[in-house]
């Protein structure tokens, strides 16, 4: 072949979204590279505050002397059910989680429908009562809402936006900036069911275990962690979509300073391990809707840690690895044959609609 007639490489490659596309691409939704770029250049430089520009899992309000943590949080899974939740649950965790994660007892949320004309009534009814009886496993009540619907087309069924309101005690503190050299990272269980339960029944596939989404309230768990570590519990965040990659490196971006992590240390379960593997992907990027990374102070850390398993949901708690000072913005993980590789937020969408 000529040099003339050879083909444009750049034709065989698939290059990385860029930051300056002309339209919304489903990586803005992802939890990686673009949606923070899209938050940070849009809608943070739109709406600056110093409320907002924390880029906490909720903003935190001074109230009369009493600290109000308020989250909003919209869902458009598909499917609709999916093993081990559904969109009407899962709405009521992420919102509950997200209170929990500012460190907030809920005390109520409001739930708004948006509906297509033509969903099943019987499939909206279901969805309204899991909705429910998740509320009413979290302790919290569904205290106003709205309902709009759209023509026939121009939906997907049904999406759900929940917003919560939480109280913070006194004492505790939690922010992503807190992060600090020496603290220790502990994760609440295994990681990556939820991504890859939604995966498997959207895409027909099958695999030798049952694959269970992990979508859970965690605002129990949360409080065991804060009564036994108090304000030595710098951060808490639930690594939602992007998975735990992400979400630390949000956090080592916000303080400044690196995470190592030891991925042998990592909880993971083997079903979802295989499954992993066989379609390609890494589980510290799939997505969690009930786990918990809690960095905290290395004197709370065993406490913290046994405070988690003497939770159900986080009977299966780990210590994965420590903040340092070195590689500051970066997280690094030691795999499981030894060797470091550099754990950086998703570029486009590895997994779409999983929340």
């Amino acid at each position: 072949m000529s040099e003339t007639e050879r083909p444009d490489p750049s034709a065989f490659s698939c290059p990385a979204p860029l930051s300056n596309l002309s339209e919304v691409q489903l990586g803005h939704g992802g939890g990686g590279r673009l949606s923070k770029t899209l938050v940070e250049e849009l809608f943070v430089a739109a709406f600056d505050n110093p409320h907002l520009n924390m880029l906490h899992d909720g903003a935190v309000l001074d109230l009369g002397g009493k600290r109000l943590a308020f989250s909003t949080d919209s869902f458009v899974v598909h499917p609709h059910v999916f093993p081990g939740g559904d969109i009407g649950s899962m709405a009521v965790h992420g919102t509950v989680n997200d209170l929990a994660m500012c460190g907030a007892d809920p005390l109520g949320l409001s739930a708004a429908f948006i509906l297509e004309e033509g969903f099943a009534m019987e499939a909206l009814v279901r969805i309204t009562a899991s909705l429910r009886e998740a509320a009413k496993a979290a302790g919290v009540h569904v205290v106003t809402g709205d309902t709009k619907v759209v023509d026939r087309g121009k939906g997907d069924g049904v999406y759900i936006n929940t917003s919560g309101v939480g109280l913070i005690p006194d004492g505790i503190d939690l922010a992503p900036q807190r992060a600090q050299a020496g603290d220790v990272v502990i994760l609440s269980g295994e990681i990556a069911a939820h991504g890859i339960a939604v995966l498997s029944v959207r895409e027909g596939l099958s695999f030798e275990t049952d694959l269970v989404s992990d979508s859970a309230p965690l605002n129990g768990l949360t409080r065991r962690v804060l009564d036994a570590g108090g304000a030595d519990v710098h951060v808490l965040r639930d690594p939602t979509r992007g998975g735990v990659a992400s979400a630390l490196t949000e956090i080592a971006t916000a303080a400044g300073v690196g995470v190592k992590l030891d991925e042998r240390a990592i909880p993971l379960d083997d079903g979802v391990r295989g499954a992993c593997e066989l379609l390609g992907l890494d589980p510290l990027y799939v997505a969690n809707e009930g786990k918990c990374i809690a960095i905290v102070a290395p004197e709370v850390a065993d406490a913290a840690l046994a405070a988690m398993r003497a939770d159900p949901l986080g009977a299966k708690a780990a210590i994965v690895g420590e903040v340092v000072e070195d590689h500051a913005g970066e997280v690094r993980a030691r795999s499981t044959i030894g060797g470091e590789r550099i754990v950086d937020m998703l570029s486009g969408e590895q997994l779409p609609r999983i929340c």
